[in-house]
């Protein structure tokens, strides 16, 4: 496999965990974990998952 082929497959690999890290992919989870479990009614706007996100952690758990 060439050289440049490894380092493009790293990086993707590298982008990958940090989005999972730091959480950017949970809307896009609980949009397709949504769809599936709940037809009832709409699924949060982003805004409104994020914030439920945010208020929903413990208070000592927060940075800022």
């Amino acid at each position: 496999m060439p050289v440049v082929t490894q380092v493009v497959r790293a990086g993707k690999a590298v982008a990958w965990y940090v989005r999972e890290l730091m959480g950017d992919t949970a809307y896009q989870r609980y949009l397709a974990r949504f769809a599936v479990e709940h037809h009832d009614h709409e699924p949060l706007s982003e805004r409104e998952f994020w914030r439920q996100r945010i208020d929903n952690q413990p208070m000592d758990s927060r940075c800022c």
